[in-house]
C-alpha cells in the first residue's frame, strides 16, 4: 500500500482516514467513482423539490399557466429522477459494496496472518482491538456508502440553504441553529464506542461462554458437569457488566441530542411565523420555508448521523485498521540477514531472559546453553518450567526480553524471519484440526507440495500415521470433520498423527522442533515415533540438523544426545542420559519415580 500520504500535515485521524480510503479506490477505483457521482447526482432532484412546490402555488394562486407547467414538470422529473437515480445508484453501489468488502476482509485476514510473532493473539490488550476490528470488518464496505451519503447530504443542505436565503438572508440562521444537533449527532457515537471499547473484554467472554454452552467440543463436559445453568448465568452477568455502562452513555447522549434537536424545533418554527405574518412575500414563499425548513431537518439529521457514524466507526475502525497495517509492517523491518544452507556450529543461547508482554514475570531466566550441530535434543520439566517458551523464542514466535540466539554466531534476530521459518519444521502440543481433505490437512505443512501425494504419503509414513489413512473411507481423499458432507470423524489421538505429519512434510528442515506432538499417544508408541525421529535427523548429520524434542516422559527423551532439565525457568541440568543419571540430580530423581511408575 502506498502511504506516501502520512509525509503529509494531515492529521493522524484524517491520515486513518485516507488510507482506509486509498485500500477501497486501489480495490475498485472506477465503481468506487460511479458510486459517489451517482450519490452526488442523485441528491440534486429531491433538493429541488421546494423550489418546485413554490412554483406551483405561486402559478397556481395568481394564474400563471406557465409558471404551473414548468412546476409540473419539474416536480415530475424530480420525482422520476430521484427514483431512477435511487435505483441505478443501489444497483451500482451493491456491486461495489461486495467487491470492496471481499477486498477489505482479505486485507486485515492478511494483515493479522502474516504477523510472524504470535504476540497479537495473546496480549489481552491487543485482542480487545482485535475483537473490535474483526467486528468492524464485516462492515467496512458501509463506510464508503456512508461516505458517499454524508457528501449527497451536504451537497442537499448547500441547496436548501441556497433556497432559504433567497426567501430572506435572515433564514439562513436556521442552518445555525442546526449546528448543536448536528455536533450532538457526531459526537454521540464515538462516546458511546469509547465506553464500548472499554468493557470489551465482557463481551468476548460472553461471547466464548455461549460457544462453551452451544457447541459440541465442549458438549460433553458441560452435560457430564452439569455446568449448563452456570455458563447461562455467568454469559448473563457477562453481557450485564457491558450492557450496564454502554446503557448508561446511551441514555446521558441521549438526553443532549434531545435538548439540541428542541433548539432546532423552536427556530425553526420561530422561521415559519416570520415569513408568513412578517414578509408579505406570498403563499409560495410560506410554502418554501414549510418544505425547506422541513428538508433541512431531515438534511441535518442524516448529515450529522452519517458524521456520526463516521467518525464513531469509520475513524475508529480505520485506527484499529491502521494500527494493525503499522503493527504488521513495523514487526522485523531489520531483519535481513539470510538463514544458513547448514548448521556448522549450532544453536547458542546467550543468557537468554524472556517474559510474556504485559507481565514482568520471567518465564526463561539467565539460559545459557548450546545445542551441537546434528544433534537431537530433548527438553524436560515439570509443567511451567519454560519448555514450549524455548522453543516459541526458536520459532522467532517471541523475541526474547534480554539476551540472544545465535545461530552459527549470528544473531537469529538479524535473519529475516521468513528465510528462518522456511528452514524450520516440526508439531506442537497445541496443534490445530484443519478441517479439510486429509491431503491438504497433511499438505499444508509445506504449502509448494500441498498437493503432492507423493510427499503427503512420504509425511504420513514419517509420523506413524498409516493406520489414521487407512481407516479413512477415501484414504487422503477423505474430507475430515463431521460437521461436513461426508465428513470423516476422528479422535483427538488421530488429529495429533496427522498434525505430526503436517509437520514432517518439510523433507530438510535445519530445526525440527517436536513440543509435546504424541502427548495424547501412550508411552510405548511414543517412544517407537521418537527414535523413528533420532535415526531420520541422525541421517541428515551433514546438513547439521538439529533435533529439539519436548517431552514429560523421560523413557522417551533417553535417545538423545542432549537432555536439558529446566526447573522454574531456570537450566538446572544438562547432558546425556546417562551423564545425568551418574549426576544423580534432579533428572536422575524425576527418571527414577517415572520409571517405577511404569514397573
Amino acid at each position: 500500500m502506498n502511504r506516501s500520504v502520512d509525509r503529509t500535515n494531515l492529521p493522524p485521524a484524517m491520515k486513518s482516514l485516507w488510507r482506509t480510503f486509498r485500500l477501497g479506490y486501489c480495490a475498485e477505483p472506477r465503481l468506487l467513482a460511479l458510486s459517489l457521482g451517482l450519490a452526488m447526482l442523485m441528491m440534486l432532484p429531491d433538493a429541488l423539490l421546494a423550489l418546485w412546490l413554490k412554483f406551483l402555488v405561486d402559478g397556481a394562486l395568481h394564474g400563471h399557466r406557465r409558471e404551473v407547467i414548468i412546476a409540473g414538470f419539474g416536480l415530475a422529473f424530480s420525482v422520476t429522477s430521484t427514483w431512477y437515480l435511487s435505483l441505478l445508484s443501489q444497483r451500482v453501489q451493491r456491486r461495489f459494496r461486495d467487491r470492496v468488502a471481499i477486498a477489505l476482509e482479505s486485507h486485515v485476514a492478511h494483515l493479522q496472518a502474516s504477523v510472524p510473532t504470535i504476540e497479537h493473539h495473546e496480549r489481552p490488550e491487543y485482542l480487545d482491538r482485535l475483537a473490535m476490528l474483526r467486528d468492524q470488518v464485516f462492515a467496512l464496505d458501509h463506510m464508503f456508502m456512508s461516505l458517499f451519503s454524508t457528501l449527497g447530504w451536504l451537497f442537499r443542505l448547500s441547496i436548501t440553504a441556497i433556497l432559504l436565503a433567497s426567501i430572506h438572508p435572515a433564514l439562513v440562521m436556521l442552518m445555525v441553529f442546526a449546528l448543536p444537533a448536528f455536533w450532538v449527532s457526531t459526537w454521540r457515537p464515538a462516546v458511546e464506542r469509547r465506553v464500548e471499547e472499554s468493557v470489551i473484554a465482557n463481551t468476548r467472554l460472553a461471547r466464548h461462554l455461549f460457544v462453551l454452552g452451544t457447541t459440541a467440543p465442549p458438549a460433553k463436559e458441560v452435560r457430564v458437569t452439569n455446568t449448563g445453568d452456570w455458563l447461562i448465568a455467568e454469559r448473563r452477568a457477562a453481557w450485564e457488566r457491558w450492557y450496564g455502562p454502554v446503557s448508561k452513555v446511551r441514555w446521558k447522549t441521549a438526553a443532549w441530542h434531545t435538548l439540541a434537536w428542541a433548539l432546532f424545533a423552536g427556530a425553526y418554527v420561530t422561521a415559519v411565523v416570520y415569513v408568513a405574518s412578517g414578509l408579505h412575500r406570498g403563499v409560495g414563499d410560506v410554502v418554501l420555508v414549510l418544505a425547506a425548513g422541513t428538508r433541512l431537518a431531515r438534511y441535518v439529521g442524516a448529515t450529522a448521523g452519517e458524521l456520526g457514524f463516521l467518525r464513531g466507526f469509520w475513524l475508529d475502525s480505520s485506527r484499529r485498521l491502521t494500527w494493525l497495517e503499522d503493527y504488521a509492517a513495523g514487526i522485523d523491518a531489520s531483519a535481513t540477514a539470510p538463514a544458513p544452507d547448514r548448521l556448522v556450529d549450532g544453536i547458542t543461547f546467550d543468557h537468554l531472559s524472556f517474559s510474556y508482554p504485559g507481565t514482568d514475570r520471567l518465564v526463561l531466566d539467565d539460559v545459557t546453553l548450546h545445542l551441537p550441530a546434528g544433534a537431537v535434543v530433548a527438553v524436560v520439566g515439570e509443567n511451567g518450567a519454560g519448555k514450549s517458551t524455548l522453543v516459541k523464542l526458536l520459532a522467532r514466535m517471541y523475541a526474547p526480553t534480554s539476551g540472544r540466539i545465535m545461530i552459527d554466531n549470528v544473531d537469529l534476530a538479524d535473519i529475516a524471519i521468513d528465510k528462518w521459518r522456511a528452514c524450520l519444521a516440526g508439531a506442537f502440543q497445541d496443534f490445530y484440526r484443519f478441517e479439510l481433505h486429509a491431503q491438504q490437512t497433511v499438505g499444508v505443512g509445506d504449502v509448494p507440495r500441498v498437493e503432492d501425494r507423493g510427499a503427503t504419503q512420504s509425511a504420513v509414513d514419517r509420523a506413524g500415521a498409516d493406520d489414521v489413512i487407512d481407516r479413512l473411507a477415501y484414504g487422503l481423499e477423505t474430507q475430515l470433520g463431521p460437521s461436513w458432507h461426508e465428513g470423516a470423524e476422528v479422535s483427538f489421538g488421530q488429529w495429533q498423527k496427522l498434525a505430526l505429519a503436517r509437520g514432517f512434510m518439510r523433507d530438510a528442515p535445519l530445526l525440527l522442533i517436536l513440543d509435546e506432538p504424541t502427548a495424547a499417544l501412550d508411552a510405548e508408541t511414543e517412544h517407537a515415533l521418537f527414535e523413528r525421529f533420532a535415526e531420520a535427523s541422525r541421517a541428515h548429520i551433514n546438513s547439521g540438523r538439529v533435533t529439539v524434542l519436548v517431552s514429560h516422559r523421560f523413557s522417551t527423551v533417553r535417545m538423545a544426545d542432549l537432555i536439558v532439565v529446566m526447573d522454574g525457568a531456570h537450566l538446572v541440568e544438562a547432558g546425556s542420559h546417562d551423564e545425568l543419571l551418574a549426576r544423580n540430580g534432579q533428572y536422575a530423581e524425576l527418571f527414577r519415580i517415572q520409571a517405577a511408575a511404569y514397573s
